[in-house]
């Protein structure tokens, strides 16, 4: 085998969370700030990382209130199990998990948050490892997640690892750690940006088992 550790990324890449994410954003600016003034482009390019990161350009009190207005309405949607998988997700997982290859999940979510809808998804059996926010220091685009979870299952030789993804700060992270990437061919984000930020030989998958053909 090519790899000894397969790690997916969870919004855009395992479930369709993109349209949630974006509804929560606008809700937070306009029940704190009275409207969104940011744009679609924008918010999308801060999808993979940390939600601190994506209202740092406010003062603290601002940030925080925005915070909690989204992480108040994703938490109702999350737990009304209003997320879908994407087509072939549990069918991949499983097919990978059947040649006893390790599998991981690699986040930026918080655990509660992505715990929520691993569980509605049954996905818990799938996975080996997960690396969330609460995991790490540092976050995508640094190499750190991917290094952390690395080194959780004992593997040192980064090249032996691919990270699948759907975002800039994805392949950033991938090229940043030393692991091959994979882009998701259903990623809403500009397949171009992606992989101009991806290391070189990454590819575009339409399917998880790609990575093994």
């Amino acid at each position: 085998m090519r790899y000894d550790l397969i790690l997916y990324d969870l919004d855009g890449t395992i479930w369709d969370s993109i349209p949630t994410i974006m509804e929560c954003f606008r809700h937070a600016y306009t029940e704190v700030l009275g409207t969104c003034e940011r744009t679609d482009e924008d918010l999308m390019s801060y999808i993979g990382r940390p939600l601190v990161e994506t209202f740092a350009r406010h003062d603290e009190e601002t940030a925080r209130a925005l915070l909690s207005s989204y992480l108040e309405l994703n938490g109702k949607l999350l737990e009304r199990d209003e997320i879908d998988l994407f087509d072939g997700v549990s069918e991949e997982l499983n097919k990978i998990k059947d040649m006893g290859i390790p599998q991981g999940v690699v986040t930026s979510k918080r655990i509660v948050s992505a715990g929520v809808t691993l569980r509605h998804k049954h996905l818990d059996d799938f996975f080996d490892l997960y690396i969330c926010k609460e995991d790490t220091d540092r976050h995508k685009p640094d190499p750190e997640p991917l290094l952390v979870a690395a080194k959780r299952l004992g593997i040192t030789d980064m090249n032996r690892i691919i990270y699948i993804g759907d975002a800039v700060p994805d392949a950033l992270c991938a090229k940043n750690a030393g692991c091959d990437f994979a882009l998701v061919e259903w990623s809403q984000m500009d397949h171009a940006a992606v992989m101009a930020a991806a290391p070189a030989g990454s590819r575009i998958i339409s399917r998880f088992t790609d990575v093994l053909e």
